[in-house]
């Protein structure tokens, strides 16, 4: 410890003394000293003595060079993708075909229960409508009775003759 002062001048105490000490006394005070440390060390981490330096790099200032391939090699794949794309509609076609299909024809029958409740309707309304009782009373209302046994319509009551004169 060559920075702390030296306060005590006592061989008991190793490493500090004021008094000039010999060159085995110093080396038996630090012997003695790594014997009552090295029960109370720790053992090495593994990596521990590596270290790690991060250096910055730049590379703002550098510029890529276009590698002739890379776009050969872009639309190939390009292609490629637009083949399966085009084959897997391809594959699909009737399938939704079925389904549209499908929906038509749940749209037909719906319209067909539609027109043959409508239908049923108007066959009940033109029964209602063309009843024997319902047809007596509007003839009543329009004087369309038929007419009796003994009653006798002239239809030209008096003859005129002013329409049929020659001169």
């Amino acid at each position: 410890m060559a920075t702390m002062p030296a306060v005590f001048d006592n061989e008991s105490a190793p490493g500090y003394s004021l008094g000039a000490t010999s060159e085995r006394t110093a080396d038996k005070s630090r012997a003695a000293v790594d014997a009552r440390d090295r029960d109370y060390l720790l053992r090495a981490f593994p990596g521990e003595d590596v270290f790690f330096y991060c250096k910055k790099i730049d590379n703002s200032r550098l510029i890529r060079e276009t590698d002739p391939k890379a776009s050969k090699a872009c639309w190939s794949a390009i292609g490629a993708a637009s083949v399966i794309v085009g084959l897997v509609t391809l594959a699909m076609v009737p399938s939704v075909a079925n389904t549209v299909a499908g929906y038509k024809l749940e749209a037909l029958r719906a319209e067909e229960r539609k027109l043959v409740d409508e239908r049923r309707n108007l066959d009940l309304e033109e029964a209602r409508l063309v009843s024997p009782d319902r047809l007596a009373k509007l003839a009543e209302e329009h004087k369309l009775v038929t007419p009796k046994n003994n009653q006798v319509f002239h239809l030209n009551a008096k003859p005129d003759s002013a329409v049929a004169m020659v001169k």
